[in-house]
Parts: structure tokens; C-alpha cells; sequence
């Protein structure tokens, strides 16, 4: 009994030192990329298989707050990878010089051609306001202002939906925006930091509808069992979101953040976003979408900012929509 203690013993003391041995690759992401829910876990679980590492993700609230959490850290960040910025953001983030080129060559089944040498995208939607589906919503942002319907909404300092709806103002109301957002602002009954705060409050009844995407009504459906809730069609159109990730030029890991940014875009990967990121892959897994997928509305039209008229707007955009709350 003795020997076979020792030799248990032995055997733990091993395990955990080859675990200690393994190499740590640190992605930092926004919360519900972690979440039990989002795609991190099976993420994880799949590099891990093939890789002889220890990935781990760190939360760093919402989209747009890992921007400025890096800008903070500059240099010494901790950080290998992070996976979560948007088109947005990616001409603010390229400034910090930060990032370094992926090297990846590949196809992407995105409505857009994309030719970004540094960030890669992993996933792509469109923006909407969800509700239940008896709502009679108002189809465009004009009428949602003179209508009683009350929204939800992001802060888009720190949140990529919320910067994410400025910018699809700007973009279908240029010089207008301004004026488009004194209309809205009686219907938005708060701003949160960030998505899940936001969606929670809809989920909980305290607003007709909420910022989020046009694939939201996705989970409902396939998690839940449950065709109640709907995106709102926008006579405007709808602007779009490319989700990336971008490797940090001052990584230890470089050849580990390599293979996981190659990694991310296959089908252990992409197969995962569906139905935990609730998004379109941006490479479509050879199974196809999830059952479900094909109920969401399709916008008639496709809005989107290129990343310097994105950084060029920004300031602009969120200052009028500052200015409208703030009366």
C-alpha cells in the first residue's frame, strides 16, 4: 500500500509539473466570449487538444473596452492575442503599433472582400434592435423617435453594439445624425456598459426592445424552443460588425499565437460561433449553418464603414449622440 502511495504521489507530482511546463497563451476578449454559455470553453477545450498549451482567456468587459485596456497597458501587456475588436476599431488600434501581421492566407464567406494584413476576422453580423415578435415596431429610426416604443441600449465608449449604433446613424444620416438622435433620445430608458447587461434588461420586460443583432432571435429559437422574439426589419438598412483578432508584436508566444489565429479558422473553431457567439462564422464550417439560421431577416440593405472613415467619424458620432442625451 505504501509503494502504491508513493507511486500515486509520484505520478501527481509529474502531471503537474508537465502541466507547469506547458506554455500559457493569454487572449484577452470581451465577458461573454468567456461566458459558460459562449463559444471560450469549447474554444479552449479544442486548442488545448492540439496545441500542448495552456490557453487562457481574460475578460475584459465589452468590445470596445479591450481597445483601452490595451492602450493603458501599451507594452507590457500580458496579453498574446486579443480576439474582439471590430472594423470600428481596428484603424484606432493599429495606431498604438501594438499589433503585428498575421501571415494567414484564406477565403472568407463574408459579405465583404477583406485584405487586412494584421486583423483576422472571426465573425460577422448585422446589428438590429430584437423584440417580441407581436411588436408592432416602428421601421425606421425617424419613426422610432416620434414613437412611444422604449429601447435599450450600449455605451458605445465601451461597448462595440454601442459604438456599433452611432455609427449605422452616421452612416444613414450624415449630417442629420444629430438631429435623428434628439428623436431617439425620449425612447432609450438607460445606456449600459455593455451587451449582456443590455439584453438582460429586455429579457427582464423593462424595454420594448434592445440593441443587439439580427441573429439574437437564433437562440431563442434553437436554445430555447422559443419563436417569440424577432429582429426589426430597418428601412435604412443595417450596419454591419466584423468581429477580429490581431496578434501582439511583443508576445513571448508568437508561434503559438500563429497557430491559434490559424486555428480559428477552421471548422473546431468556426462550428462553435453559431450557437455560442450567436453570429455568422467567417468561414462557413463544411456542416453548414444551424437549423434556425435561415428564419432571420435578411437587410436590404448592407451599411458599413471603412475603418479610416470609421475613425474619422467616431468622435463626431459619439458626440452628438452625448449631446442629444445629455438635453
Amino acid at each position: 500500500m505504501r509503494n502504491l502511495l508513493l507511486a500515486t504521489g509520484l505520478i501527481a507530482t509529474a502531471t503537474m509539473a508537465a502541466a507547469q511546463d506547458r506554455p500559457v497563451l493569454t487572449v484577452y476578449t470581451y465577458d461573454s466570449f468567456v461566458s459558460d454559455w459562449g463559444p471560450g470553453p469549447a474554444v479552449e477545450e479544442a486548442f488545448e487538444a492540439q496545441c500542448a498549451c495552456d490557453l487562457q482567456f481574460v475578460g475584459a468587459g465589452d468590445g470596445a473596452a479591450l481597445l483601452s485596456r490595451l492602450r493603458l497597458e501599451g507594452a507590457r501587456t500580458d496579453a498574446d492575442i486579443v480576439l474582439g475588436l471590430d472594423t470600428n476599431l481596428t484603424a484606432a488600434a493599429r495606431e498604438t503599433g501594438l499589433f503585428a501581421p498575421h501571415g494567414v492566407d484564406a477565403d472568407f464567406d463574408m459579405p465583404i472582400a477583406w485584405t487586412d494584413d494584421t486583423f483576422l476576422p472571426f465573425d460577422w453580423g448585422y446589428f438590429a434592435f430584437v423584440a417580441d415578435a407581436d411588436l408592432q415596431a416602428p421601421g425606421d429610426f425617424r419613426a422610432l423617435g416620434d414613437s412611444d416604443t422604449t429601447i435599450v441600449i450600449q455605451d458605445p465608449r465601451s461597448s462595440t453594439p454601442g459604438l456599433g449604433l452611432v455609427m449605422w446613424v452616421k452612416a444613414a444620416y450624415g449630417d442629420e445624425a444629430g438631429a435623428v438622435w434628439e428623436g431617439l433620445a425620449d425612447n432609450i430608458v438607460t445606456v449600459t456598459p455593455g451587451w449582456s447587461e443590455a439584453y438582460g434588461l429586455f429579457l427582464e420586460g423593462e424595454a420594448d426592445m434592445v440593441l443587439s443583432y439580427t441573429t439574437s432571435p437564433a437562440y431563442h429559437l434553437i436554445a430555447e424552443d422559443d419563436a417569440t422574439k424577432t429582429a426589426v426589419q430597418m428601412a435604412e438598412g443595417h450596419y454591419m460588425q466584423v468581429e477580429v483578432a490581431a496578434k501582439l508584436a511583443g508576445t513571448d508566444q508568437s508561434d503559438l499565437a500563429d497557430q491559434f489565429l490559424s486555428f480559428m479558422l477552421t471548422d473546431a473553431f468556426q462550428s462553435v460561433i453559431p450557437t455560442t457567439n450567436w453570429m455568422y462564422p467567417a468561414k462557413t464550417p463544411e456542416a453548414g449553418l444551424p437549423e434556425g439560421f435561415e428564419t432571420l431577416i435578411t437587410p436590404g440593405k448592407a451599411l458599413l464603414l471603412n475603418p479610416e472613415e470609421a475613425r474619422a467619424m467616431r468622435d463626431a458620432a459619439i458626440a452628438e449622440w452625448q449631446a442629444a442625451l445629455a438635453r
